[in-house]
């Protein structure tokens, strides 16, 4: 009973490990196959073709093995048999005949033949040689110095086959467990593999999204290291005119709207509309609102530029906690109500700077969030780190959640919003050692956590 079901335990395992690799398999063939499951592949071909062999390498020799030990209890048997049969024959001057009719009276369970010496069965008791799962073997009878027949005796083999069944179970067993070591080694050396690249991969986003300081991760391995440096000194590369240029066509296009304003607005103004005073105060509105947003747009980028080349200027002891509760209450004046939880946080920073990391989080959160929703910042220690939350009740956009700090990028150009002010957020926290990063998208609520080294 206990074999039955480790047999049915192993089978049910083998069937559900083939039904797992072969689901990976077809996943493979859209995404491309993973160097896990290549890995996995070669050891399980090679685990899988080392527990066949043996376990017909195993099953072979004990039948070879069994049918030997069988073959020669009959050909012992059959020796015996022949040399009695001789000397009855040769002392009392019987003939085969007379000993078939002696052996005919007397019972036995051995499988037995007296042939005559041209083959002919005189006497035949038990299995027939042709039955399956049976050996033979023939001996001689000689009686007065002459070949008088043979004896032939039959040994059936259904103790090796049952021996060979009960083997079974085991031998299956066996290939699982070989399986499952093979499956955790892949795991195991693939994991070892992978990760590096994934890790590396990981960098190369960060670089390509417009995380130009990022640091690239800690590699263990000589190949792995050569890789990071090469792809550290790609970065290195990448961060001169490529930038430049990406830079110039974001802000040339982020331009263009305001700039087309004032010109088709002085064109309208020249035509004649100055004449009407109505029609001149409006366009003349239109010019102050478009010069307006150059002038944010233009100082935007100013800060943004200053923090990526200087850094940060004088460096002291700064308590976040206060930073945020003077950037709330000069929320709560605008009309925006923003509470203030958690305890004192000490990081070393400008305090200008991170005044104004805080001031973009909220002006982020004001001007995405639900109307009229309360604003939260949340203060909270972890480890070395000091961690500053801002949520809000709302929603980001699926289409930007990946670029939500690159520059320009903003799904709400109508209330002013240049889409600088996360990527100025982004960049103060990596100047002052530390990151930033959007923990909720939502709905119902939008977090985005900044992490600083604490003092």
């Amino acid at each position: 009973m206990t074999d039955l079901v480790l047999f049915v335990c192993a089978a049910a395992a083998l069937i559900l490990f083939v039904a797992f690799v072969a689901a990976r398999l077809l996943r493979s063939r859209k995404a491309g196959m993973s160097i896990r499951m290549q890995i996995f592949i070669a050891l399980a071909s090679i685990v899988g073709a080392f527990a066949l062999g043996l376990g017909v390498l195993v099953i072979d020799r004990i039948q070879a093995r069994a049918t030997r030990i069988a073959e020669e209890s009959a050909r012992a048997e059959a020796g015996s048999v022949a040399s009695i049969v001789g000397n009855e024959m040769e002392a009392k001057n019987r003939t085969l005949s007379d000993v078939a009719r002696d052996l005919s009276k007397a019972g036995g369970d051995l499988s037995i033949a007296l042939l005559s010496p041209d083959g002919d069965e005189v006497f035949s008791r038990g299995v027939l040689p042709s039955a399956p799962g049976t050996v033979s073997v023939t001996a001689p009878i000689v009686a007065s110095g002459r070949a008088v027949g043979s004896v032939r005796v039959v040994k059936p083999t259904i103790v090796v086959e049952r021996m060979l069944a009960d083997f079974a179970p085991t031998i299956l067993i066996l290939s699982v467990v070989l399986g499952a070591a093979a499956a955790a080694a892949a795991a195991l050396i693939g994991r070892a593999i992978a990760k590096p690249i994934e890790t590396l991969t990981d960098f190369a986003v960060r670089v390509s999204e417009g995380e130009r300081r990022a640091a690239p991760p800690p590699a263990q391995g000589r190949e792995v290291q050569q890789l990071s440096r090469a792809l550290d000194s790609m970065r290195r590369e990448l961060e001169g005119r490529p930038f430049v240029e990406t830079f110039a066509a974001d802000l040339s296009h982020e331009l263009k709207n305001p700039v087309a304003a004032i010109r088709a607005s002085a064109e309208v103004l020249a035509d004649g509309a100055l004449e009407e005073p109505v029609e001149a105060a409006r366009f003349v509105a239109r010019i102050q609102e478009a010069t307006g947003r150059i002038e944010v747009l233009l100082g935007e980028l100013l800060s943004l530029a200053r923090i990526e080349a200087r850094g940060v200027g004088e460096a002291g002891v700064v308590d976040l906690s206060e930073i945020a509760s003077a950037v709330a209450k000069e929320a709560g004046i605008g009309g925006a109500e923003v509470s203030v939880v958690g305890s004192s946080a000490l990081v070393k920073g400008d305090e200008a700077w991170l005044s104004r990391l805080v001031s973009n989080l909220v002006d982020n959160a004001r001007t995405h969030g639900k109307s009229g929703e309360k604003i939260v910042i949340a203060l909270e220690k972890k480890g070395e780190q000091a961690a500053l939350v801002v949520r809000n009740q709302g929603t980001v956009s699926e289409h930007v959640r990946k670029r939500i700090f690159r520059r320009f990028v903003t799904t709400r150009p109508d209330r002013g919003g240049t889409g600088l002010g996360l990527a100025i957020v982004k960049a103060i926290a990596e100047a002052h050692g530390g990151n930033v990063d959007c923990v909720a998208f939502g709905p119902p609520e939008v977090s985005f956590r900044v992490r600083l080294p604490l003092a």
